[in-house]
């Protein structure tokens, strides 16, 4: 253990020589990519006293790393040094509260090492034109673009108490530590807190936990965090109209102005005219405030929810005066009124003289619940007409994914603008003001963040749901596993929310009831949207060769469609034992390992029971989506790479015959060996643990077999067969063998280990590079079924390297063998030689999504001009009809039956090959 002082490591992180970087292999630079600009901030630092430096809000101080006691681990000989901080806390989190009159809303953030990232080395560019990226794409342009604060990777929670229990709230804060953060580099922790609690309970915060609450103002908080959940979560508005969902996509550009209707305990409304202009204009107290007050007196209910929950059983015909009740049962058609509109909220009570304890508590609560739902899309509207709004926003706790609720309001904005206004409902609705509270730290720089560098993800290892807390926070795998067995499971049978369904309901706002498509809206438990954690990951980009980003939808298969999504829900569960035995199996075997593989399993089924019962409860669900919950909820309960051995054995079977099939495509002419080449992606193609036909070839053959026989049936015509223009696209001089247009650097987008990328696509990315192509193997950032991860590229290339000269000098040239001495390759040759490299795509899933990939994978797409999109779950499940800005070829062995019949009118084993050429200008 060799041990450095502060500024030495400082200096390290600085950079200040290639020579060092790479030294650490890279390592470093990873601290490097997200410590230096907080390092070298400029911003006055904590003295030695712990004294607050003087500030403003416009120098916000930033966390800083301690360095005290830091060393490097390891010997001198040692090519992969660690670092070590000793004094460095695991988790830095910071928070902020809305602290409201019925409800205490509560946003954190936490910096914790996250198991689900990983070091891959950052051995995709070479390490000289690693510190070019870097400079041109690193730190300089992120602290140009977040004003000098960078922003931080991290974690955002949400979780919401009743502000009659904040005692709940305060232990929640104290188990979780997170009042022992000292933004602004105070002495004392500073809390960010708004709502009319936050002057109310300041004492009792100082008091239990020497905090001291820093007021900011409730109506910016509010504006705040609804323009940054608008631009930063992709499904985060959506409309409910006649018991129907439907996410809406903002266009960031034509966002304002738009009305923002928090219902709180009372109700604000907003005119938003973008960020940090904004004009209350109206308002109401009749809110959730009064229907809680008076649902209370009245039905004698104990929390806001249980109020919600018994609406659901009623019927308020019994209670409210409707039209028909006035007009002996007739429509009054001529001013446009059904028998079932309201007339009169509570009317019917005036002329019957029984006493409170004999109306039905239900039927209380539902004429309440739609008397003030009404009135307040009534009065929102109103407000939207006089400013010419045409969108208008509901947020605060009022509403909590009620489908009643929603549905009232949605019906008077619709018929009052006559279908020319729409209701709009967010996701995290009740934490508007909490989050905007938490943007006022500013060091986080999340005000710049935009859609493509969040992702939400659903933990069901967590001691809350759908923001409730249920329990104490869990700080280990085994408290979440207990946490499991005791809310999740019963027995064997999963417990989810069940739709309600009851008769006789009239009258909603005012106008007919809406039905569902079940001839019933759901229940509040049920209808509700989940709320994730925020995952915030500075280094996702857009790809930057999409033909149009605002369009580009990667799903191919259509979710929305209710025998679709039962297929894939039914495919997921079926295959589920098989993947639980190779979880276990993959990290032997052992008691605890069967618990975990029991959790994940449990955990998994409610997943999949949830969305049978409501299939937005997280977001626009797509296939993507779907596969890739299964993956992270294998990390959640510490599966990391299920399959590893699987890969491994599979990998070095490969390797065995890669010398002798290299031999046999170099004795083709070039048109005969690109053909072979694109029938031996497709012919590998099938190796595929995640398709239940695959697996059944796999228990009758052995790897070499299967292979084999895929090749034999390689047989054109294929079902979508564009070789001939790949191959005109391709073409050589007939005399020297030089190409005629080569292609400066294609992207080779990989799928699966084994035969698929040692004999499929490393024989292809070696045709490029004799073409003089760069070329650049991209791979899954995090392990998913049995497909390659960029962490194992370099020692799979390697292994291939052995076997053939061209693929040892273009990965020597491209940094890929760092510990390989190539006397044969002068400086010259050096120069001519193309590029072969590896670089993460930033996902870990089956599929990708181009709206989100690493930022090294974007950077290389100003000189890229052929992207070649590999296997089913990136060319067909994803990206079948994606367009792109360069020559894009996709193939595929289909493996799925259905997938077949509905993307290409085939059947399974049918191979796609499909290129897209440049569209010229």
């Amino acid at each position: 253990m060799v041990f450095l002082g502060a500024s030495f490591i400082r200096y390290l992180l600085q950079g200040s020589s290639p020579v060092r970087l790479k030294s650490c292999n890279w390592r470093l630079t990873k601290f490097e990519t997200r410590l230096l600009p907080t390092t070298m901030s400029s911003s006055p630092r904590p003295s030695e006293d712990g004294e607050e430096p003087v500030s403003s809000r416009t120098s916000p101080i930033r966390p800083l790393l301690d360095l005290s006691g830091a060393a490097i681990q390891g010997s001198r000989e040692d090519k992969n040094p660690s670092i070590v901080l000793p004094n460095q806390s695991e988790e830095i989190s910071h928070f902020a509260v809305d602290l409201g009159g019925s409800l205490i809303k509560l946003v954190y953030f936490s910096r914790r090492a996250d198991r689900e990232t990983t070091n891959s080395g950052n051995r995709a560019l070479s390490p000289v034109r690693k510190l070019d990226h870097l400079k041109r794409g690193g730190f300089e342009a992120e602290l140009r673009r977040y004003g000098g604060f960078p922003i931080l990777g991290g974690r955002l929670h949400f979780v919401k108490f009743e502000t009659s229990k904040v005692n709940d709230c305060l232990d929640f804060i104290q188990s979780k530590r997170l009042h022992l953060c000292k933004a602004g580099g105070a002495k004392d922790g500073v809390i960010k807190a708004t709502g009319g609690g936050a002057f109310k309970f300041a004492d009792m915060f100082k008091e239990r936990l020497g905090a001291t609450i820093d007021k900011e103002d409730e109506m910016g908080c509010l504006v705040a965090g609804a323009n940054f959940l608008l631009r930063a979560i992709r499904d985060e508005a959506f409309t409910h109209l006649e018991g129907e969902k439907k996410f809406v996509q903002i266009d960031h550009n034509d966002l304002y102005p738009y009305l923002l209707v928090n219902i709180g305990s009372g109700v604000s409304m907003i005119k938003v005219d973008g960020d940090g202009q904004y004009e209350r204009v109206s308002g109401t107290n009749v809110g959730g405030g009064t229907f809680w007050g008076l649902g209370r007196l009245l039905t004698k209910s104990k929390s806001f929810d249980e109020l919600l929950e018994i609406s659901q059983g009623g019927d308020n015909s019994a209670i409210d005066m409707l039209v028909g009740d006035i007009y002996g049962g007739l429509d009054y058609s001529k001013i446009g009124l059904s028998a079932s509109t309201i007339a009169s909220s509570f009317g019917k009570v005036i002329g019957q003289d029984k006493p409170l304890s004999e109306y039905r508590r239900e039927d209380i609560a539902l004429s309440l619940l739609r008397m003030i739902s009404y009135n307040i899309g009534q009065v929102a509207y109103l407000n939207a007409l006089r400013y010419g709004l045409k969108r208008i926003f509901f947020g605060g706790f009022f509403i909590r994914g009620h489908a009643y609720t929603m549905d009232t309001m949605s019906f008077a904005i619709r018929y009052w603008s006559k279908g020319e206004a729409q209701a709009m409902f967010l996701r995290h609705e009740g934490f508007l003001g909490a989050l905007g509270a938490f943007l006022n730290y500013d060091k986080h720089g999340l005000s710049n963040l935009t859609a493509h560098q969040c992702v939400e993800r659903f933990p069901m290892g967590a001691p809350y749901a759908r923001g409730e807390v249920y329990g104490p926070p869990i700080r280990d795998l085994n408290g979440k596993i207990t946490w499991m067995d005791k809310f999740v499971s019963k027995g064997n049978e999963i417990t989810a929310p069940v739709p309600t369904s009851y008769p006789g309901t009239t009258g909603l706002g005012g106008f007919e009831r809406p039905l569902a498509r079940s001839c019933s809206l759901r229940s509040d438990a049920s209808a509700a949207l989940n709320v994730g954690v925020l995952h915030l990951v500075p280094s996702l980009e857009p790809f930057p060769l999409l033909a149009d980003i605002q369009s580009y939808e990667p799903n191919t298969v259509d979710l929305s469609d209710q025998s679709e999504r039962e297929y894939w829900l039914k495919i997921l569960s079926s295959n589920l034992s098989d993947l639980v035995e190779k979880a276990v199996a993959s990290e032997g075997g052992t008691p605890d390992v069967i618990r975990r593989g029991d959790a994940f399993a449990r955990a998994f089924k409610a997943h999949l029971a949830r969305l049978r019962e409501e299939p937005a409860a997280y977001g626009q669900l797509g296939l993507a989506n779907l596969l890739e919950m299964r993956e992270e909820c294998l990390r959640e309960f510490h599966f990391q790479d299920v399959y590893l051995a699987i890969k491994q054995r599979e990998n070095e079977a490969s390797m065995v015959v890669l010398p002798d099939l290299l031999a046999e495509l170099d004795s083709l002419e070039p048109s005969a060996r690109l053909l072979a080449l694109i029938e031996g992606v497709l012919a590998a193609n099938i190796f595929d643990w995640g398709s239940r036909a695959c697996v059944e070839l796999y228990r009758s053959g052995t790897i070499l077999e299967i292979y084999r026989m895929s090749r034999n049936k390689m047989r054109r015509p294929w079902r979508v067969d564009d070789f001939d223009s790949f191959c005109d696209r391709m073409r050589v001089n007939e005399i020297t063998g030089i190409p005629l247009k080569p292609h400066k650097r294609a992207l080779l987008f990989v799928d699966n280990s084994g035969a698929d990328i040692v004999l499929g696509m490393i024989p292809l990315a070696r045709e490029l590079l004799m073409r003089g192509t760069e070329v650049v193997l991209v791979a899954n950032s995090l392990p998913t079924i049995n497909d390659v991860t960029a962490v194992e590229l370099p020692s799979i290339i390697a292994a291939a390297a052995k076997h053939c000269e061209i693929l040892r000098k273009a990965a020597t040239a491209g940094g890929l063998l760092v510990d390989v001495v190539d006397d044969d390759l002068t400086e010259k040759d050096q120069a001519e030689v193309p590029f072969l490299t590896v670089v993460e795509n930033g996902c870990g899933s089956p599929c990708i999504d181009f709206r989100q990939v690493s930022s090294e994978l974007a950077s290389l797409a100003d000189d890229t001009d052929l992207v070649v999109l590999e296997g089913m779950g990136r060319a067909l499940h994803t990206n079948f009809n994606a367009k792109f800005k360069c020559d894009v070829l996709k193939l595929a062995m289909v493996k799925n039956q259905r997938l077949a019949e509905q993307i290409i009118n085939g059947s399974i084993y049918d191979c796609v090959c499909r290129f897209e050429p440049k569209e010229q200008s």
